[in-house]
């Protein structure tokens, strides 16, 4: 059977979240229009429409966490909710006129490039798509992580991660357990504790937590920034510059003192019983591991139907989980708040580049891109929140309107050029060799504990390390030297053949 006519498309971008639908918008902005998103829901929103257990919002106030070019005046309180989160991306779907460019339903199953023709060969469960550039926008926290504990497949009871929520479980009545401490977990056991028969949560390091100033955006306040945009614009840079501030404690571990004092006090005030008390208290450096906002996460564990386990599962077994000290907790309902797969992105292995490898395999165990948005071999591929551009302090959609300033620099090189571009690998180990010095002395690497930010080989491969508007900086203007363009069909395009470094990318300390 011969296989399905390719459909072609200038531009394909994989995740409908905020990177899909922020590219989206700046591409119609910059007048494109043959360009697809692909997103194997139903319906856009990427983390902020699978997520949606009880509690979930976010930890940057909704100014920030936001679009700088689709603001919305109307956020209801100052850290906005998940329904809230997912009504504005849909919004901004209809908003620019975007529906016509979706192509939902659609999960990639593999994308790989074709030399001869210089274009991506997409595969889709909608059918075969062929494109000149691959966006990549799934995001960091879009494949929840379980852990590999000894009998789960056995157990007898109800098993989910938070981010797949069971709703059509009532947990009235019934005995959970809850495995992990993390942004998820301290934002729904508030929710479910008084509702359950018995709460296990199963810790195995306590986070650092500081109190969640939230509070309810005022109707003047609404309607200020609806007639005077410029009112919501001073507001969001305000979040954005206290932000930025708080970054100088992850970056000089020493200045982080006082806000472990902060955490302390919060901790003492809503935590009477010292024992309790001394097992919350973390013994390593604030920002090493993230750190969590919340008013009602340490209250909830002082309730007479909840218990924190310290000691660590063992295995579980068809009626609850066992712990190392040979204790059993009975239950009939597991909940894993376990996080994602940020270091091992899945879709690392559905994209092959020029020589046939796979991103998994180019990259070997730890994650690398030219700022953190394109990858040498891979010729007009885009990564948004790649390796490096995640974030302990400030929005991440910063850095996702930043890269998209790299995306369309990159755009109009190709263009110029007549030819796919690439990263040169001196452009690359320049810039990655700068992050990790960079990366030496900050809190994340020095601070003492093991964290999902560092990967399999002890590298932090996630996070920038520095402040957002260094890495606004470097996006602002596409170095030309630090890329090169790509042979098509077995012609060599202008500036070289791909596999020579120009001069000048050469001995750049921070490309």
């Amino acid at each position: 059977m011969a296989s399905p006519q390719r459909t072609s498309v200038r531009i394909a971008v994989l995740g409908a979240g905020f990177g899909g639908i922020g590219t989206a918008i700046r591409l119609r902005q910059r007048g494109y229009r043959d360009f697809l998103v692909f997103d194997r829901g139903t319906e856009v929103g990427g983390t902020w429409r699978d997520n949606t257990y009880p509690g979930c919002a976010c930890d940057v106030p909704s100014h920030m966490y936001s679009l700088s070019f689709a603001p919305n005046p109307d956020w209801s309180r100052s850290f906005s909710a998940q329904p809230e989160i997912w009504a504005y991306l849909r919004d901004c779907v209809d908003r620019f006129d975007l529906r016509t460019h979706l192509r939902l339903g659609h999960e990639v199953t593999g994308a790989r490039w074709d030399g001869q023709t210089g274009r991506w060969l997409v595969d889709t469960s909608g059918g075969p798509y062929r494109a000149e550039f691959l966006v990549l926008a799934g995001g960091p926290l879009s494949e929840p992580a379980l852990p590999d504990l000894p009998g789960l497949a056995g157990f007898a009871g109800e098993v989910f991660h938070s981010a797949r929520w069971r709703h059509d479980l009532d947990l009235t009545g019934r005995r959970v357990a809850v495995v992990g401490t993390g942004a998820s977990a301290i934002q729904f056991i508030p929710r479910i504790a008084p509702r359950v028969d018995r709460l296990y949560v199963f810790q195995r390091t306590p986070p650092w937590v500081l109190p969640r100033a939230d509070r309810a955006i005022r109707d003047w306040e609404r309607r200020l920034f609806r007639a005077v945009p410029v009112t919501r614009r001073l507001a969001r840079a305000g979040v954005y510059w206290s932000r930025e501030l708080a970054a100088t404690a992850f970056l000089r571990p020493a200045v982080m003192r006082a806000a472990q004092t902060l955490a302390r006090r919060h901790l003492r005030a809503a935590v009477p019983d010292p024992r309790l008390r001394a097992r919350l208290t973390p013994h390593y450096t604030m920002g090493c591991k993230r750190v969590l906002l919340s008013n009602d996460y340490y209250p909830a564990l002082t309730r007479a139907n909840v218990e924190l386990v310290s000691e660590a599962i063992g295995e579980i077994r068809p009626a609850g989980v066992g712990t190392v000290d040979g204790a059993t907790r009975e239950v009939d309902t597991i909940i894993f708040g376990t996080g994602f797969s940020v270091t091992e992105p899945p879709v690392a292995d559905l994209v092959r580049g020029r020589d046939g490898r796979s991103l998994r395999e180019a990259w070997g165990a730890s994650m690398r891109a030219y700022r953190g948005s394109t990858v040498t071999g891979f010729p007009n591929l885009v990564l948004l929140l790649g390796p490096n551009t995640g974030l302990g302090h400030n929005s991440v959609v910063f850095m996702i309107e930043s890269q998209l300033d790299h995306l369309l620099g990159v755009l109009r090189l190709s263009e110029r050029l007549g030819a796919p571009v690439e990263p040169t690998p001196a452009a690359q180990d320049a810039f990655v060799a700068a992050v990790d010095r960079r990366m030496r002395h900050t809190v994340w690497t020095s601070g003492g504990c093991r964290s999902w930010y560092l990967d399999a080989t002890g590298r932090n491969s996630t996070l920038w390390p520095g402040y957002t508007w260094t890495y606004w900086l470097r996006n602002r203007r596409l170095d030309r030297h630090a890329y090169r363009p790509v042979p098509v069909g077995g012609a060599v395009g202008a500036g070289g053949p791909a596999g020579a470094a120009t001069p000048q990318a050469k001995g750049r300390k921070w490309a």
